[in-house]
């Protein structure tokens, strides 16, 4: 690990967590944790505060499958209503951080972070596609960015403090947000792929290929590169290389990683789950030594989860000698 380096702690799946808080039931619908922008406040105000409170540095609004057009067509309200509810799910996320930091007296300047969650266009099909970045084919580079720009702006503009852009699956989708971050200079975000293993991402490319060439492409305004909702035991090989040949710390491409608890999408198209009490080993000091400076967790990581991997990074920056 760099020395000086400090490492941020990301929430977990939202979803598995939420699910505590309500009793209905979430995954296979069309807009996912989003529909409860509308249902349950109060349940995703709850979901952000068990995650601040087990350790998270930065929080994600509840905003992965939230697009415009997929609130509109599968809640049948108006384009406004629908960017209402984008607002509403900065406003919890910034309330939960606010009654953390009273909780636990801290600063301003030491109050965790509110990421904007932008997932992919696959998520808004609602056919999987964003484990196979298909779609890509199909569409123009303009198109993408038009379809992501109102949850973009809409976000900045209700004050996040970084967006994250994640579950990316195609390098065309990929390039068509860093295309669109540029119109808002001032904004800052971390990119994050979906991948299929040990190399590629969904759509077939080569992962520190397309991961090196996107961080540069935007390093001012792109804070980290990785990967999210991904098998644990693909992360290493993923990452390992990234940072090895630096001829100084300038060429250091800080890493964000986010892994779910061992569920991957197969070559048949069918997600294949564990179960939630299923072993979570991360190597956390060997991820950290890869570069990794965001981690946390996705599909069914839990708040308890994100409190072991706090703990763990706390031990491993311990350990730095400088």
């Amino acid at each position: 690990m760099m020395k000086n380096s400090y490492v941020k702690v990301l929430d977990g799946g939202f979803s598995g967590q939420l699910s505590r808080h309500v009793g209905t039931k979430i995954d296979g619908d069309p807009l996912w944790t989003a529909r409860f922008l509308k249902t349950d406040v109060n349940a995703i105000y709850a979901t952000h505060l068990d995650f601040l409170r087990s350790g998270a540095d930065i929080i994600e609004t509840n905003t992965y499958q939230a697009s415009v057009p997929g609130m509109m067509r599968y809640l049948n309200i108006s384009e406004r209503e629908s960017l209402n509810l984008l607002n509403t799910a900065v406003s919890l996320a910034k309330r939960a951080v606010e009654e953390y930091a009273r909780e636990e007296r801290i600063s301003s300047d030491q109050r965790p972070l509110v990421a904007g969650s932008c997932g992919p266009y696959g998520a808004y099909l609602h056919n999987a596609s964003e484990y196979t970045g298909s779609y890509g084919k199909n569409m123009s580079q303009q198109e993408l960015i038009d379809w992501h720009r109102p949850r973009v702006k809409t976000l900045l503009d209700a004050g996040v403090d970084l967006l994250a852009l994640e579950t990316i699956p195609c390098v065309k989708e990929a390039e068509a947000l860093l295309e669109l971050l540029k119109e808002y200079p001032h904004a800052r975000a971390w990119l994050s792929f979906s991948c299929r293993d040990d190399k590629f991402i969904s759509d077939g490319s080569v992962f520190q290929e397309v991961a090196t060439r996107c961080y540069h492409t935007l390093p001012s305004q792109i804070i980290a590169i990785g990967v999210n909702c991904i098998d644990p035991k693909y992360v290493t090989p993923l990452l390992k290389g990234i940072n090895v040949n630096m001829s100084s710390e300038q060429d250091f491409i800080p890493l964000v990683v986010y892994p779910n608890r061992g569920g991957s999408y197969s070559a048949t198209g069918e997600w294949t789950a564990v179960p939630d009490d299923h072993s979570l080993n991360l190597p956390i000091s060997e991820w950290l030594d890869l570069g990794i400076r965001y981690i946390g967790g996705c599909c069914k990581i839990f708040a308890e989860d994100i409190q072991t991997i706090r703990s763990e990074v706390i031990r491993c920056q311990a350990n730095i000698v400088l």
